[in-house]
């Protein structure tokens, strides 16, 4: 039996995370769903730093990463993670405004599953999350283990 994977949201426009928790359970998921408002704290939960909330072990994770945040950006939480042996197992799907090729790219060469660019539209959007949901519902995702 497939365990339930956590979806880590990590997006620091309250609008654009209310929006993908709304329609990923529209698309039919009710998957845990844990939101960071910056690189910095998913890095510290991921990597089992600071005083706040810990990665568990032997847990599906899937991380939706917005590239423009504070203080760590989603480019570099997406390389940090693609270059930790056990965290590359969890799939990364990237978030933005822009679909500069040069950026989509970049992302992808650091190993990101897909990258969804945020439309100004609303229902676009929110076509793009539902998409994403089903998705979910149908990929194994690797449970992550102890680091080291």
């Amino acid at each position: 039996m497939q365990r339930e994977v956590v979806i880590l949201v990590v997006e620091d426009d309250h609008g654009h995370a209310r929006l993908i928790e709304k329609n990923l359970r529209r698309a039919g998921l009710n998957n845990r769903i844990e939101r960071f408002e910056d690189g910095q704290d998913v890095l510290d939960f991921l990597f089992r730093r600071g005083d706040g909330q810990k990665r568990q072990m032997d847990v599906a994770y899937l991380l939706l990463l917005d590239i423009r945040m504070p203080k760590v950006d989603g480019i570099e939480v997406l390389r940090q993670v693609k270059a930790d042996p056990e965290l590359k197992k969890i799939p990364v799907s990237m978030l933005t405004t822009t679909d500069d090729p040069r950026e989509v790219e970049k992302c992808h060469a650091l190993g990101c599953n897909n990258y969804i660019v945020k439309p100004v539209d609303y229902e676009k959007f929110a076509e793009a999350i539902k998409r994403l949901g089903m998705f979910i519902t149908l990929v194994q995702v690797p449970d992550v283990g102890s680091i080291g």
